[in-house]
Order: structure tokens, then sequence, then C-alpha cells
């Protein structure tokens, strides 16, 4: 133990040992040693010189502390000490320590590789991060912290690979997620730190760790910090979440569907005292905004921003951010990156940018937010960066958003600015901007003018109408008029780039814009003069834009002006300019450096106020004009007569595409009706065959008992006989004609009981009648209930037969009844002398008499009541029978106009499919002849948009 009493600073004899022996020494003294308590005062040691001996340590010691990780597992002090030393050893965090100047330079480079070797060292052995892995899982403090902290230091060095390893390991980010639950913050803000590292540009672990609950924790965790309030913590759980998130769809699909975006809404409130916010605060607040911009960046797939967009409207996170951009006292660049987020949450939402033109600024008079915005961008004093983000957003404002163009563009215009001058406007803002003398301003009126244009012809041709007073005295001139004379006074290099792009976009794709441009007779001699000339580098630009701009005005002449026609235009070009080198100098556009970097996003993002020259969605103008002008140059007169008459031809052929297509709308829309009536009237027929169904048992249950009432009837009849004879041999009178009195209001109760049963089958008859007329007003049904409706007639024309038959069957057991009646009264004047004359005898066979000449009138009164129903039914069946005859003409009318509908419907399609084979041969011949050919769903959608916009032009005129 001498020597390590010497190692930590006891007294010694002799010369000191150097650090490498020393360090030798106690790498032995871990191998060799049987005691864990020295084992684990050796490693105690190297982990005291490991700092100062670095190279030392990790080449003679890393093995054996290996081992000891592996072999030692149950004391966790030793393994803590080893954890530390391989951390010491792996990590390049520096102590500060008296050097050299000559040392201190070439030191970070020297640990640098020190690391990285180590790293790869350490790495070799898959096996060594396992049980890394498996030591973290330790809950003791002294082996879970330092297990942390040497596997971070491990993803620092070499990502990649100790990624896949953790990756491939059973089980391997699961235990690193358990570091987030951990109720001892060191610990959990370390492996905040170790995920962070662990999930950069990894997709696959980013998807794991998303799944294994990290928004949630993490959420937790900033709620817990105090959110933007909140300290270091706050922000490496932001740097993790935007990990995570940035460039990963499936996990902003989680994060959206988990409903976790309504959960960032209270990181955004801020209270009304916005003075002194903390450095931390402001960091925090600039990484939560970065993260909803990572969930609605232009870069995502389209549907998974709109959904993001839509959640944020709904929660009241815009809503929140909008009161972030109009309070006072927030720092500048928390107010820049504020305006960067919304501008993107309301890019190409309708919804979302409905709400922010509805948005007032807290003044006296309020005023729109985006007039307050647009004040900040053409004032000069405003920070750079802040213009840039103000144009940014009104860009985005504008994206996809006519109605939006609608309003700024009609604040222009005559008839809508305020005469009273109380209130400042858009339109009158960006015109102020665009005349300004600041030369960026110019650049940002022209460009947000531009904006208000794009992809709408309506408003182009609106802009024309534009007049602007210059002076005193003077009679006003156009807008257009207004910045070819700017253009042409020979203003900044910036000036004349913004107002060359504003024409082009306006006059793209606006034949009218065109001829006014050319009717101003010093635009085209200006144009060609700036292009023919030799100038230096920083006119080539404003060069590239003019022959752009002329050959707009070629492309998209209709020849309305007879000195300005294209074949006249080419003329001119080849003899001022030569069309060789017209093309070159359009091709000077997109060569330019700043071209390629506004090409990239299309937030504009410059170093500095002289590189703001091109916009993002001017750069895709030029790429889809630059290829058919320089073809449009080249062609000839009898071609571009050609193209004329295949455009006409085309435009003709169209029309009548769009004719039959409007028609087979029309035809898909009946059948459409016609399938929902024959559906509804199908379901209404199966409700009546179900209740025909019914009723027909019902009729067999009735037959079955009227089967059943006469047999009991004849029984009845025999029985009345054989009484007859008992009395006759008997003499008994009195007791056989009280049973005929029973059995008469017995069978009176059964004619009553038929009696009911036929009001009831009446009352049928008349509901099937009554929805048989209901079906005769209906087409459609008649097709499918007609012969239901025949056969349930006929069904009931044999019930009426039967029915008929016994009535017959019950008259001739009446008049039966009346005979043995009349029998009856023969046998009790026989009987008299045998009785005796007995008066109370006599007195009751006379009631007895007078009761059933009384039924038996009764009876005859109900059978005739019967026969009356019966006639009455019959009727009813007649009148079924004729209704039934009316749908079957219905029916046959209905099916020849279902053939001549298919008839005319077959001639139609034949008659399409030759006009498409016309107008494929057409676009073939336009193709061979180098003119661009739109497909036929952006033909139609284009013609829409025609219809549209001239709808719009109406309503404003």
């Amino acid at each position: 133990m001498n020597f390590l009493r010497g190692v930590m600073g006891g007294p010694s004899a002799g010369p000191q040992p150097s650090g490498a022996e020393t360090i030798q020494k106690l790498c032995d003294r871990v191998a060799s040693s049987t005691l864990l308590d020295d084992r684990r005062d050796a490693v105690r040691a190297l982990k005291s010189l490991s700092k100062k001996y670095r190279l030392e340590v990790g080449i003679h010691a890393m093995e054996h502390l290996i081992h000891v990780l592996q072999t030692d597992r149950s004391d966790s002090e030793i393994i803590g000490y080893a954890l530390d030393t391989l951390y010491n050893v792996i990590s390049n965090d520096l102590e500060e320590e008296e050097q050299d100047d000559s040392e201190e330079e070439n030191l970070p480079k020297q640990v640098d590789d020190l690391g990285s070797q180590f790293t790869e060292i350490f790495i070799k052995q898959q096996e060594n991060v396992t049980l890394l892995l498996t030591l973290v899982e330790e809950f003791d403090f002294h082996v879970r912290w330092p297990g942390v902290k040497l596997l971070t230091s491990l993803l620092k060095q070499q990502g990649p690979q100790v990624q896949q390893i953790i990756l491939v390991s059973p089980m391997g980010v699961s235990r690193l997620m358990d570091l987030l639950a951990d109720s001892r913050e060191v610990i959990r803000n370390d492996g905040v730190l170790l995920l962070q590292q662990l999930t950069k540009s990894n997709a696959a672990i980013q998807k794991i760790v998303a799944f294994e609950n990290a928004f949630e924790r993490l959420l937790d965790i900033i709620t817990e910090e105090g959110n933007s309030d909140g300290g270091i913590v706050v922000e490496d759980c932001l740097l993790l979440l935007q990990n995570l998130l940035k460039n990963n769809n499936s996990n902003q699909n989680f994060f959206k569907e988990g409903s976790y975006i309504q959960r960032m809404k209270p990181w955004f409130e801020v209270g009304d005292d916005n003075c002194g916010w903390s450095a931390q605060k402001v960091t925090n607040l600039h990484l939560m905004l970065q993260l909803v911009r990572v969930l609605v960046s232009p870069t995502n797939p389209p549907g998974a921003t709109s959904s993001c967009q839509k959640a944020m409207f709904h929660c009241g996170l815009l809503q929140q951010l909008c009161t972030i951009l109009m309070a006072t006292g927030v720092p500048a660049d928390i107010l820049t990156e504020t305006i960067n987020t919304v501008s993107e949450v309301i890019r190409g939402c309708q919804m979302n940018q409905d709400y922010f033109a509805s948005v007032n600024a807290p003044s006296n008079p309020p005023r729109p937010a985006i007039v307050v915005l647009l004040m900040s961008m053409v004032n000069e004093r405003q920070p750079f960066v802040l213009r840039c983000a103000v144009l940014y957003c009104f860009q985005c404002f504008l994206y996809k958003n006519q109605k939006g163009q609608g309003e700024i563009v009609s604040t222009l215009l005559p008839s809508t600015i305020d005469a009273t001058g109380n209130s400042v406007s858009a339109g009158q803002l960006l015109c102020g901007g665009l005349f300004s003398t600041d030369s960026l301003s110019n650049w940002c009126a022209a460009v947000a003018l531009a904006h208000a244009l794009q992809e709408n012809a309506t408003l182009k041709e609106q802009l024309l109408r534009v007049q602007l007073a210059t002076s005193i005295g003077n009679p006003p001139v156009s807008l257009l008029q207004q910045c070819t004379n700017i253009l042409s006074q020979g203003s900044k290099v910036q000036t004349r780039v913004g107002l060359l792009m504003l024409l082009c976009t306006w006059l793209s794709n606006c034949s009218i814009a065109v001829t006014h441009f050319l009717h101003n007779p010093a635009n085209v001699p200006f144009l060609t003069g700036q292009i023919a000339e030799n100038l230096g580098e920083e006119e080539q630009l404003v060069q590239g834009l003019c022959a752009l701009l002329l050959g707009i005005s070629i492309y998209y002449n209709d020849n309305s002006l007879e000195n300005y026609r294209k074949e006249k235009l080419k003329q001119l070009i080849e003899k001022r300019i030569g069309r060789e080198n017209f093309i070159e100098k359009l091709g000077f556009i997109s060569k330019h450096e700043l071209y390629s970097r506004a090409a990239q996003k299309p937030q504009p993002s410059f170093s500095s106020p002289d590189h703001m020259m091109f916009d993002h969605e001017f750069t895709k103008l030029v790429k889809e004009l630059e290829g058919v002008i320089s073809k449009a140059i080249y062609k000839s007169s009898e071609e571009d007569k050609k193209e004329e008459e295949v455009k006409k031809t085309l435009e003709q052929h169209d029309n009548i595409v769009t004719h039959y297509k409007k028609v087979i709308r029309e035809q898909d829309q009946e059948l459409e009706e016609l399938k929902q009536r024959i559906n509804t009237l199908t379901s209404q027929n199966e409700q009546l065959q179900a209740t025909v169904t019914q009723q027909v048992s019902q009729i067999q249950q009735h037959k079955d008992q009227y089967n059943l009432l006469k047999v009991q009837l004849g029984k009845d009849t025999q029985h009345h006989n054989s009484h007859g004879d008992t009395f006759q041999m008997n003499g008994i009178q009195m007791e056989e004609v009280s049973k005929l009195k029973e059995e008469l209001e017995e069978w009176k109760n059964k004619h009553d009981l038929l009696q009911g049963q036929l009001r009831e089958k009446d009352s049928v008859t008349e509901k099937l009648k009554s929805s048989q007329l209901e079906m005769g007003t209906t087409e459609q049904s008649s097709q499918t209930s007609k012969s239901g409706g025949l056969e349930h007639n006929n069904e009931l024309q044999k019930e009426l037969e039967m029915l008929r038959s016994q009535i017959q069957l019950q008259s001739a057991e009446i008049s039966k009844l009346q005979i043995e009646n009349q029998k009856l009264q023969v046998m009790n004047t026989t009987a008299d002398p045998v009785l005796g004359d007995s008066g109370a005898t006599a007195a009751n066979n006379a009631e007895l008499e007078r009761r059933l000449e009384q039924e038996i009138k009764e009876l005859k009164s109900e059978i005739k009541a019967l026969s009356e129903e019966k006639e009455s039914l019959k009727q009813q069946l007649d009148s079924s029978s004729s209704t039934v005859a009316i749908l079957q003409d219905e029916k046959s009318k209905l099916q020849q106009e279902v053939a001549e509908s298919k008839k005319e419907q077959d001639d139609l399609l034949v008659l399409l499919a030759d006009q498409d084979q016309k107008l494929s041969a057409l676009k073939i011949k336009l193709k061979d002849l180098g003119v661009p050919v739109e497909d036929e769903d952006d033909i139609e959608s284009g013609d829409q948009g025609d219809e549209d916009e001239d709808g719009d032009e109406e309503e404003q005129d």
C-alpha cells in the first residue's frame, strides 16, 4: 500500500515515480487484486489521475475498467468510479489548466482526436455499449448519473455508430426513455441532453422516442418548469422536441393527433408588462416559435401543414400569436420571429388568412394589423430583418388568397379610396413605398404589389384603372405609366429590379395589360435600348429583366396594336439586338447567384439589403416563361399564323367539349336524382310488400277460422236434428228450445266476428288502394310495384269469391234453421194433447217463437248488410284493377323514355369521342410546333377560374 500512499499524497522516501509508472501500477493492481477494497482504491486513484494523464489512463486502463464494469456490478461505488474515469478519458470537456500559449493553440485539435479515438476503441465491442445501457437502468445515483454522462459523450464523439448499436439493442431506446421519469432532476436533465444527442438525424430513433410517450413527458417538464419563464431545462426540452419533429412527417402527425398543439397555447401567454425580459426567456420563446414553424413549414406535405394550421386556429394559438404581434415592449428579435411564425401559420389557409385580416392593432382609431405591418415595411428606420419578416407575412397572407388580393387592390381603385383621408389604406402605403426615395422600400412595395396580382388576371385588368396624381396642375397618370416613367429615369438597380419584376408579373398572362404597356410609344424603344447596350455586371441583371419584359410583351400580344404586332416586335429585336444576343441577355437572370438563393425557399432571407434582388415566386415565373419566350422569338410569321389557327380551332373544340361536358354533368345529376328516387321507392315498395305479406297471413288465418266455424256449424245442425227427434219422442219441449236459443246466440256471435274480420279486410284494401295511388305519382316506383299489386288484387278477388260462397252457405244454414223452427212449432202443436193444455207452456212457446222470429229477422238484416259490403268491396277491386291498368301504361311510357334517353346519350358519347380524337391530333400538332399545351383538367379549371373571375369583375363594376 506504500505506492498508493504516494499517489494519494502521503509521505514517502526515495525518488517519486512518474505518472505513467503510477498508472501502470494501478492498472496491475486492478487486474490482480482479489480484495474488492483494493480494486476500489485503485480505480479511485485512476479517476483522480484521468484528467491530468488522460492519454496514459486511456491507453493502459480502459480494458481493466471495462472488465470492472462486467465483474464488479454488485458494488455501486467501484462501478461509479470506473464510469467517471471512462467519462474523463472520452469526454472533450476541458478543465482550466495553466498551459503555454503554443500548447493552447494545438490542444483543441488533439483533444478532439483523443476523444474520437478512445470512443472508437470503446464501441468496437458492441457489448460495451449494451453493458452501459444495462448500467443506466440501475437506480443507484452513483451508477446511473455517470452512465448517462458517459453515454452522452459517446454519442457526441461517434453519434451514428452509437445510434445504430442502441437501435439494434433490445429495448435500448426504451431503457433511456425511463430517464425522463426519474425524480432526481440532475439525472432527468442529463437524460434530456442524452436524448438530444441520440435523436440527431436518425428518423427511426425519433419515431421510437415519440411513441414512447416522449411528447407527453417533455411537455409536462416544460409546464413544471414554468413554460417560457423556465430555465435552461426548458431550452433543452424544446431542442429535443425540435429534433423529434423537424423533417419527420410521422412524428408531426402523431403530435397533432395527440392534441399536443393545444398544449402549446400557454407558452405564448404574455402579460401587459413586457419590460425586462431575461435572456433565457427570450431564448425559450424563440425556440417555442421555431417549434410552431416546424409544424407548419412550407416544406412539409401540404395536407399535414393544412391540418396543423387548422388545429392552431381552433385551439386559439394563432389568436395568441397575434396578441404578441400587436403587444408593446416585446423584444425586436422575438417580434420578428413572431411575424415569421404567424406568416407560416396563415400561409395558404383561407380560414387563418380571413382571421388575420380581421385583426386590429390597439390604436386610436383602431387600424388593421396588415396596415400597421406595412407601415413598418416601408419605414426605412425599421430594422432590416423586421422589414423582411413583414414582407414575408404579407406574401403569406396573399398566397392562394384571391379574396385578400381583391381587398388589397380595391384600396387602390378610385371608387373605394377614402375621400376624407382620415385613414391610410394598404394600397396607399404600397404606392407610397413604390415611389419613395428609399430603394429597399421601392423593392419591398413592388414585390408586395406583385403578390397581390399573382395568378389573378381579373385584378391585373382592374389595376389598370388606378390613376395617380403626380403634381398639382398636371393630369393624373396610370400606375402602369408611372412605373415605366420611374424605370426610364435611371434610378438605383434595386429599385429598377423591383419595378421590372412588378411589370413582368403584371403583364404575364394578361393581353389587355400588354396592350396598355405597348400603347405608350416610349416603352419599347427604352427596353430595346437597355438590352442592346453593353453595360457592367451590375446592369446585366436589369438587361435580363428588360429582355424578359419584352419577351412577355411578344408572347402575350394579341396583335390588337398594328404597330406592335408580334412579327414587328420580332423584326425589331432582330435588327436592334439580334436573336442570339437577346437570348443571352435573357439567360442572365437564371444564371445570377441571387436568383439561385431566392429559388430555394419562400421566406426572403438576405444577409444585407444590397442582396435583396429576387423574390421566390418571381423565380417560378422566370422558370416558366424563359423557355417559351425563347421559342416564340425564333418562330416565323407562318408558324405564328398556324399557331393562331390551331388555337382558334382548339378554342372551338374546347367550347364544344365544354358544352358536352356540361350536358353530361346535367345528365349525371339527373341520373343521380333518379337513382335516389328509385332507392326511396324501392324502400317504400319493400315496406308495402311486407304489409301485403302480413295481410295475406291474416287472411289465411281468417280462412282457417271460417273452415273451423263451418265444421262447427255442421255439427250444430246435426245436434239440432237429434234434439228435435228427442223432443218429439219424449215431449221435453222447453229444454230443446233453450238449447236452440243458446246455439242461435253462439251463431250470432260468430257472425259478428266474421263481420268484424270483413271490416278489417275493408280497411286493409283501402290502405292498399291509397298506397297504390301514391305509387302512381312516382314514375320509377311503378316498375317495381305493379306486378305485386296485380298479384295482390287477384288474391283479394279470390278471397271475395270465397266470402261470397261463405255468405251463401250461411244463408242456406239460416234457411235450414227457419225450417227447423217451423218443425218445432208443428211439434209443439202435436205435443199439446200429450202434455195437456198447460198455460205456462203455451206462453213459453209463444215467447220462444217471438224470440226466434226476432233473431231470424236480425240475422237476415245482417246478411243483407254483409251483401252490401260485398258489393262495395267488389267496386273497390274494380277501381284497383283500373289503377293497375293505368300504372302499366305509365310503365310502358317510362321504359320508352329511358330507351330514348340511352340512345341520345350514346350518340353524345360517340360525338364526344370523335371530338376528343380531333383534339388529341391538334394537340400533337401544336406540340410539334413547340407550343405548350395544357391538359384537359387544367383547361377545365382555367375555364372555371375565368367564369369566377368574370363574376367577380361584374360584382366590382
